[in-house]
């Protein structure tokens, strides 16, 4: 991992606020980055991309206090030529990485993602099927193109110009790293494998 990429917690917080101001020309469109604060604050827990994309209602413990919890249950992902999808399928599910299809990963989170997941599901709701983080138009995938570019604008909005220029959380991954560099000194409790042990930082 390229260390020039890793935000710190201050500018984690510029950046998502940042997100909140991104908007588009088209009606549907004006609230395109208070839609996807919820999801950029989950990467910066921790999830990867496809993983935020598969989290329903039924998955978050909210807690008011305290940390709450994600319960990770898969990936989804959009369709590319490298995965077989039935015929006309936009997204292909997976179990999560390094892991069985039965298996569930728990995510232990703050109490501010927990705030804003919850004003999420005030707002915006969930897609019938209960994803938090879904396409406005067909209820299908937020596509990568989509949150990539709201990702850039927020860039523009929350850093220096010479930041921008830099290599720093110039991708949405790259609050994952972030977080995973954060979290021993921020006190956050490691995942835990199903036997109750400790599991080791590369297999979140």
């Amino acid at each position: 991992m390229d260390p020039r990429v890793v935000v710190n917690p201050v500018q984690a917080r510029q950046l998502l606020a940042a997100v909140t101001y991104v908007g588009g020309r088209r009606r549907q469109d004006r609230d395109r980055g208070r839609r996807l604060h919820a999801f950029f604050g989950c990467l910066y827990a921790g999830l990867r991309p496809g993983e935020a994309q598969q989290l329903r209602r039924d998955d978050c413990v909210l807690a008011a206090e305290g940390w709450g919890e994600l319960l990770l249950t898969g990936s989804r992902t959009e369709v590319s030529a490298g995965y077989y999808a039935p015929r006309g399928a936009r997204h292909h599910e997976r179990p999560l990485k390094r892991r069985s299809p039965e298996d569930v990963r728990p995510v232990p989170i703050p109490q501010a993602l927990a705030a804003i997941l919850r004003e999420h599901l005030a707002e915006f709701g969930t897609a019938p099927d209960g994803r938090l983080f879904y396409g406005v138009e067909r209820g299908e995938n937020v596509p990568g193109s989509v949150y990539s570019r709201v990702w850039a604008q927020a860039r523009e909005i929350g850093l220096s110009p010479a930041q921008v220029a830099s290599p720093l959380a110039r991708r949405p991954y790259d609050l994952r790293h972030a977080a995973l560099s954060s979290w021993p000194a921020a006190g956050v409790p490691r995942p835990r494998s199903p036997s109750g042990r400790a599991t080791p930082s590369r297999c979140c």
